[in-house]
């Protein structure tokens, strides 16, 4: 099923940046398991991020790896831990499978995608 369509500005809206995951950590509060990460933003800082991701990554192999996340979404409260980004990523046929969005060759942390 696709969703509406959006207009342009709709998208433009939308600020997805790189990043590189500084850190990982289970987090064991959240309902569902997931980790607690760390993310280097380049100029705009580290930001965290509670991801779903426990069962394709392991918390040593997400350590310096690069991710596409949208920066912009107000802070959500997931149990005691404030998520400051939304990283992206794609759900395979089993929902507990997300594979990250990542660029294919190292780039400048806090470059914008689009």
């Amino acid at each position: 099923m696709t969703k509406p369509e959006i207009a342009w500005t709709d998208f433009e809206k939308i600020d997805i940046r790189v990043g590189t995951i500084v850190s990982a950590h289970d987090f064991e509060k959240a309902r569902n398991p997931s980790y607690q990460l760390e993310i280097d933003f380049g100029d705009l800082g580290i930001r965290k991020s509670s991801a779903q991701i426990t069962t394709l990554y392991s918390k040593e192999n997400l350590i310096g790896k690069q991710i596409l996340a949208v920066v912009n979404f107000p802070k959500k409260q997931i149990a005691n831990f404030f998520s400051e980004c939304l990283v992206l990523g794609v759900y395979g046929e089993n929902k507990n499978e997300v594979t990250l969005l990542s660029p294919d060759l190292p780039v400048k942390n806090g470059l914008i995608a689009g």
